[in-house]
């Protein structure tokens, strides 16, 4: 069936009219035109890179709560930028900076520390008390059961054997360990360091003596029916 002339351009006009709503240029369009490596929003570098870990609000999520005060607290720039550049040993984090084989770059992983702190980092409920990020001294295995059995067993008598199972404290590195004693995991109700020991809160060497003991407790061969070879060495 042939149209008319008067129809073709009835349906020209209609064509245009429905892509007027948008115009070629709108700040939303130029968001999504760019490029990946110069997208430096937090909520699309978040939501793209972070959130399946950390969680969709940087909590809930089977990592660390990136929202959680005391963490923003606990752990510096420097740290933070180093993780997410080239990956945690010992972890599942793996590295995102360009520099280290990832899509990330400086620009963008500065975007997310800021973006972090501005909508996570307070002040509030933080002691001027908490243990430093990194440990100042070795730690003591031994005190460190004792403690474990007196400040942690309490909550953990349910899921001790979790704690002790190798295959799971291959995938925490001893700064992990050491940064969740600290600070807690309020999205799953962990205390922290001042909550875990009633008007006693854990000091730097407490902490690294519990994390010393959990140390002890690694294998050669997580995940597999083999024989601890540590003690051999």
């Amino acid at each position: 069936m042939k149209l008319c002339i008067r129809e073709v351009l009835l349906l020209i006009c209609l064509v245009l009219l429905i892509g007027c709503h948008r115009r070629i240029g709108a700040p939303e369009d130029r968001e999504e035109l760019l490029r990946p490596e110069k997208v430096v929003s937090f909520d699309r570098l978040y939501k793209a890179n972070c959130s399946a870990c950390h969680g969709e609000n940087g909590a809930g999520g089977p990592a660390i709560d990136l929202s959680n005060p005391n963490y923003q607290a606990l752990v510096d720039d420097a740290s933070m930028r180093r993780w997410i550049t080239s990956g945690m040993p010992g972890t599942q984090m793996p590295a995102f900076g360009t520099s280290a084989g990832g899509f990330l770059t400086p620009e963008q992983v500065d975007a997310l520390i800021t973006g972090m702190r501005s909508r996570w980092s307070t002040q509030t409920g933080v002691k001027e008390d908490m243990p430093p990020y990194r440990a100042t001294g070795a730690g003591n295995a031994d005190r460190g059961n004792e403690l474990f059995r007196s400040t942690c067993s309490p909550c953990h008598q349910q899921s001790s054997q979790k704690l002790a199972d190798p295959s799971y404290l291959s995938l925490v590195s001893d700064q992990s360990l050491r940064t969740i004693v600290i600070a807690g995991r309020r999205d799953l109700g962990h205390p922290d360091w001042v909550q875990v020991r009633h008007n006693q809160p854990l000091a730097d060497q407490d902490v690294s003596d519990v994390v010393a003991y959990l140390n002890s407790l690694r294998n050669d061969t997580p995940g597999g029916p083999y024989s601890d070879t540590k003690s051999k060495r």
